[in-house]
């Protein structure tokens, strides 16, 4: 058996299996298998030569007689055979079809591709969070700083809010209070509607007359002014009314309720024009408190909406204006606007 010293000179100190047969070449030393030789025994027992010489070394040694003829094979040859003995054991791979290794491959490649993506998704959502955090830091100040700016606006809103409520109660204030102190100028004014007009008449003449009618004992000096009022509508024939100025409240009352009588107990001869001294048609001749503009114009509204809900009375005492549906309903005091919401 060749020791691990030996050098093959045929299979590239290949180790063999145990049991091969082979022969050492007396010049160089190396080991030579039979099969490599291709021989079946060793040319020292069929010979008369007693020493073996390789191939090799023959080759080398000048050529004088040569009677060794040892064939030996190539080394690829060797290597091939024994590369078939290995394929030989090696065990039988599935065969597959063109469809099969296509669908693997496509498989594979799939695979791939998504991994492929999945990175690149990655890649991208961190980089735009790298590169967007700097920029969310700066939203979110800014943020703050428009909530800051909207609470800001917020409290001024409701302040200028609350000013505003503030002025429209005191306009409404100043208003009531200006319309009071203009009503309360005129608690001595008598105020004469739809007597007719003459360029000679005598408007102190008039106002004493109407006292004698309606049996109310006024003098001419009782009358501290007395003179005609422009029109608010320029558009009708009416008459301008006549507004005197009594000489106290308590005279003005004691004219109004009496004209309130004599047209109680006159009702189909009612106060008109004939009664004071005009000839012709008879138009009826109105006798009421000398209004202020706010109040002439919510006195107007009131009887508008009263005539409407069939309402039977209106009147004013002392420049307030008061309804009444029937005879003996309650009345209703409207102080405003809003307050003909009361006439239901």
């Amino acid at each position: 058996m060749a020791s691990n010293s030996d050098q093959w000179g045929c299979c590239s100190n290949e180790i063999e299996p145990s049991g091969s047969r082979y022969l050492k070449c007396d010049t160089c030393t190396k080991l030579y298998h039979y099969a490599c030789l291709s021989i079946k025994e060793s040319p020292k027992k069929s010979g008369s030569r007693k020493s073996w010489k390789c191939p090799t070394c023959v080759s080398s040694t000048p050529r004088i007689s040569r009677s060794d003829s040892t064939p030996i094979k190539s080394v690829s040859t060797i290597r091939a055979n024994k590369r078939q003995a290995t394929e030989a054991l090696s065990p039988v791979l599935p065969e597959f079809n063109k469809d099969d290794i296509r669908s693997i491959i496509q498989e594979i490649i799939k695979q791939e591709l998504r991994d492929m993506l999945k990175q690149i998704n990655l890649n991208i959502t961190n980089t735009i969070y790298r590169e967007l955090a700097p920029i969310k830091e700066e939203i979110q100040e800014l943020k703050k700083s428009m909530d800051f700016i909207n609470d800001s606006f917020e409290d001024i809103k409701k302040e200028q809010n609350q000013s505003r409520e503030n002025m429209i109660k005191m306009n409404i204030e100043v208003q009531g209070r200006l319309n009071s102190l203009e009503q309360q100028s005129r608690m001595c004014n008598l105020e004469i509607q739809c007597v007719p007009e003459n360029k000679r008449e005598n408007l102190f003449s008039i106002v004493t007359q109407l006292g004698r009618v309606v049996n109310c004992n006024i003098k001419e000096q009782d009358i501290m002014h007395c003179s005609r009022i422009a029109k608010a509508n320029t558009t009708r024939a009416r008459p301008r009314s006549i507004v005197a100025q009594l000489a106290t409240p308590r005279i003005r009352d004691h004219m109004l309720a009496s004209v309130n009588k004599y047209n109680k107990n006159n009702p189909q001869n009612k106060l008109n024009c004939s009664h004071l001294g005009f000839a012709g048609e008879k138009f009826p001749v109105y006798v009421a408190e000398h209004l202020s503009p706010a109040n002439r114009a919510l006195h107007a509204a009131t009887r508008i909406k009263a005539k409407e809900m069939n309402y039977k009375y209106v009147w004013i005492r002392n420049g307030k204006i008061f309804v009444r549906k029937t005879e003996g309903s309650d009345y209703i005091l409207i102080r405003s606007v809003n307050g003909l919401e009361k006439i239901i």
